[in-house]
């Protein structure tokens, strides 16, 4: 198989990882669940880390792998944010802080998913933190 036939495969692999967050994505718009719950909980954004996880490596080196650590980082960030808002939860005076925490967390992940499929429909690598020279 040629590099640009593997590129290509990877490309497909990397349209049905979105794929699968933005059906968690559009479960927690369209049910009870918050976008925040289905994103983190719901099956087809779980299944779409551990394929991340597993075609990682064979993004690497390519624009793609940016696509595959913006995918990778906005589901475990989002994951303390979630965490932060179960401990205001459980203070009860507290509980419209932690839904204000769930919902901004959850428009938050419905951003990073359009904005990273839109722009792999574009060709386009997503931006990547900055090494520190320090």
């Amino acid at each position: 198989m040629t590099d640009e036939a593997k590129l290509e495969g990877l490309r497909a692999w990397t349209h049905v990882i979105y794929a699968l967050h933005a059906w968690s994505v559009l479960a927690g718009i369209l049910t009870p669940a918050l976008v925040v719950t289905m994103f983190l909980l719901g099956w087809p954004s779980l299944i779409a880390v551990v394929l991340n996880y597993v075609k990682r490596a064979e993004a690497a080196g390519t624009a793609l792998a940016s696509h595959f650590r913006w995918q990778i980082r906005t589901f475990w960030f989002a994951l303390p944010w979630t965490l932060v808002g179960i401990v205001l939860w459980f203070t009860l005076l507290l509980i419209p802080l932690a839904i204000l925490v769930w919902v901004l967390t959850g428009l938050w992940i419905t951003y990073r998913v359009a904005r990273g499929w839109i722009a792999l429909v574009q060709g386009k690598p997503m931006p990547m933190p900055q090494a520190s020279n320090r």
